[in-house]
């Protein structure tokens, strides 16, 4: 199980309880992808919905990127913890603004491509990246496994593109 401790700091975001429920989803969907491979998965993670102006202090403070950003992932460290514990696998932050601008910029439906980017930031904690292009093939892969569980199309497609 994973469970999300979900703060929403923009208004604009909407509801809590559709939020949890689409991240409760989203989560859900990429744990049981995942298990089928690397065995059962459970922890604890953080999520913050939060606006552009306090991403880019984010990005700013933690990445040296001075711009906001869609998604911002970061995994916890391994500490030994006793295994009552739930393991803590990261923390989450996401922009409305950068969100809601790809989707209207994609024609994609916002909860969807909000989806999309909490799989996206998931597979980070977990230790995915795209930082070489078997990574990224990797990476997207399984992304567009996981959405395909939720019905959502395949984002890195040619149609979507």
């Amino acid at each position: 199980m994973i469970d999300a401790d979900i703060r929403i700091d923009d208004p604009r975001w909407g509801d809590d309880t559709e939020i949890a429920a689409l991240v409760d989803r989203a989560l859900t969907a990429a744990r049981d992808e995942l298990a089928s491979s690397d065995g059962p998965i459970s922890g604890e993670i953080a999520i913050l919905f939060t606006d552009d102006a306090a991403q880019q202090i984010l990005n700013r403070d933690h990445r040296n990127i001075d711009k906001s950003t869609n998604v911002l992932s970061f995994p916890a460290q391994d500490t030994p913890l006793p295994p009552v514990i739930p393991r803590p696998l990261g923390d989450l932050s996401f922009a409305y603004e950068t969100v809601a601008h790809e989707a209207q910029d994609g024609g994609l439906d916002i909860s969807a491509h909000l989806q999309h980017l909490i799989i996206h930031g998931f597979l980070h904690l977990l230790g995915y990246d795209h930082e070489n292009d078997t990574e990224a093939s990797m990476m997207e892969s399984t992304e567009t496994r996981v959405l395909a569980r939720l019905g959502i199309a395949d984002p890195y497609s040619a149609q979507q593109v």
